[in-house]
């Protein structure tokens, strides 16, 4: 029996390492990595917002893909990666390499652009 329970509580750990405690104030730290806004530009430039909603892009307003406010606290990205600064931008560079049959296109990304894109994501609380 304690090891069923031990064996449940480390399963648990990557979970509950993503919850946020405490009082949440709703202004996001800057990304220690890329430039948001240079990415909130490269989300315009590139269309994001045909597909997505996305807080702070004008014109951000598709309902094909997921809306994206929140992006920072989410736990997945496409339900198959842990949401870290690396995978948002594996999957920014190339979303059918990760899920083959995602309706997300590859979108030609350059590996600056997906980074930058990924600080900008990372600031939505």
């Amino acid at each position: 029996m304690k090891i069923s329970v031990l064996a449940f509580a480390m399963s648990m750990a990557p979970l509950l390492a993503a919850c946020r405690g405490g009082q949440d104030t709703g202004v996001a730290a800057a990304p220690a990595f890329g430039n948001a806004d240079n990415g909130r530009s490269l989300i315009e430039r590139h269309a994001c917002g045909a597909c997505h909603t996305i807080p702070g892009v004008h014109g951000a307003v598709g309902v094909v893909g997921p809306p994206l406010d929140f992006f920072s606290r989410r736990s997945f990205i496409a339900g198959e990666l842990p949401n870290t600064p690396a995978n948002l931008q594996r999957w920014l560079l190339d979303p059918p390499a990760v899920e083959r049959h995602t309706a997300m296109p590859n979108v030609g990304l350059a590996p600056d652009e997906a980074r930058d894109i990924a600080a900008y994501l990372s600031t939505l609380r």
